[in-house]
């Protein structure tokens, strides 16, 4: 069964995170990524948060499985050529360098489309054309900018970033997708196009409802949703909301048993309107269904954290997996915390391929995570990531080059 981007040959510029997510999506999905690295040195990560020596780290297999890897000095003539037959020779162009890398590197966006009018050059950025454009952008500088870290945290104390790499990997997946879709459009105009995704508006993006919630703000001065209401204040930014779900479905995370000494018994409660009565019912207050102070969703928000701390009383007696069975035969909407070993220990997600266990040359097995999208026709292998140059040969050899001709320019040091 042949894969839904099979045929689509991908030039792959990319390091560290946000581009190699892209990068090893689009691979997952079929397509031939050929990451272009530099001799003796590659990708960054290769060496960073090593946890076996010599060994490509494991943050640098978990982002670059199903790709190939050649080496090539691009600052040699020699090595930019095979960089010009490679620029013929694929659709797209991935890069996360910094602004204006590639011009320096001789690749303009004119003369790529000299060398394949057909060419998709696609780039993540820290910002978008502004006052910060230039600027160097990391996950948590982009979290900070895109609007999340000030919305998230509690009330009383410092803007958090989110373990979620939003940025990063937030915004390859929204650069997978422009990528896509210009190839989409590719297939009715013939021509190539730029695709940009700043990683300030992929978080944005993914920060939407606390826009929304500004205007809310702006028009209303209150969020009853919000836990600062009743007693607290509103300011004039959206605040920090705690565990709040900011929506029309008030939740909270509650302690479970075992609280004391595991930190991640808890449980994510949602007191939704519908299931109220068998909320009340389940935690023992059957009196709550009828009274005037909790009957209604609107009546309720006042007493939320009341409400929330009765709820806590009774996932207190339970431990999270057995409140959650309970809670779901009454179709109440909750949630475990799950730690990372609980994950990395589930044989649901591993039955499915979203834990995949890899083996490497180097560094043995290890688990990775695997493609969170599945295509019922065009199901996904994961297979290890390159070794630093390993399909060198293997790529100059499709190109045309002979096997003298390849010697040649390794001895010259452009390969």
């Amino acid at each position: 069964m042949s894969k839904a981007l099979t045929g689509v040959r991908i030039l792959d510029f990319t390091h560290v995170q946000s581009g190699p997510t892209c990068t090893q999506l689009l691979a997952w999905f079929g397509a031939d990524v050929i990451k272009v690295e530099r001799a003796g040195i590659g990708d960054i990560t290769r060496e960073q948060l090593r946890d076996i020596p010599d060994a490509d780290s494991l943050y640098f297999t978990m982002l670059n499985h199903n790709k190939r890897s050649v080496t090539i000095d691009t600052k040699n003539p020699e090595g930019k050529k095979v960089l010009e037959s490679l620029v013929k020779s694929c659709d797209v162009l991935v890069e996360n360098f910094a602004p204006g890398a590639l011009d320096r590197m001789g690749f303009t966006w004119e003369r790529i489309q000299e060398l394949n009018p057909k060419m998709i050059v696609a780039s993540v950025k820290g910002f978008g054309p502004g006052p910060y454009e230039d600027c160097k952008v990391y996950e948590n500088v982009a979290q900070c900018a895109g609007g999340a870290a000030s919305t998230t945290g509690f009330d009383d104390g410092p803007p958090v970033v989110s373990g979620a790499q939003i940025g990063d990997s937030g915004t390859g997946l929204h650069l997978a997708l422009g990528i896509v879709t210009a190839l989409y459009q590719r297939n009715t105009t013939g021509r190539g196009q730029k695709v940009l995704a700043a990683m300030q508006d992929g978080v944005l993006n993914l920060c939407r409802v606390k826009l929304r919630d500004q205007q809310r703000l702006e028009r209303t001065g209150v969020m009853k949703e919000y836990p600062q209401y009743p007693n607290g204040e509103f300011g004039d930014a959206v605040p920090r909301a705690g565990n709040a779900s900011g929506g029309g479905q008030p939740g909270w995370i509650l302690k479970c048993k075992g609280w004391e000494t595991d930190p991640n018994a808890y449980i994510y409660f949602i007191t939704q309107a519908p299931v109220w009565g068998e909320i009340c019912k389940v935690i023992g207050k059957p009196e709550w269904i009828d009274h005037p102070d909790f009957s209604t969703a609107a009546a309720r928000l006042p007493h939320l954290k009341d409400i929330f701390a009765e709820i806590e009383q009774w996932t207190m007696t339970k431990s999270k997996f057995d409140a959650m069975e309970i809670l779901n035969q009454h179709d109440i909407p909750c949630g475990p915390i799950l730690s990372m070993k609980e994950i990395a220990e589930d044989t649901s997600l591993r039955k499915t391929g979203t834990i995949v266990e890899v083996d490497h040359p180097v560094r043995g097995k290890y688990l990775t995570v695997g493609n969170p999208i599945k295509l019922s026709d065009s199901p996904t292998d994961v297979t290890r990531s390159p070794l630093l140059g390993e399909h060198t040969d293997e790529v100059m050899t499709e190109l045309g080059y002979t096997p003298d001709q390849i010697a040649t320019l390794r001895s010259l040091g452009a390969i």
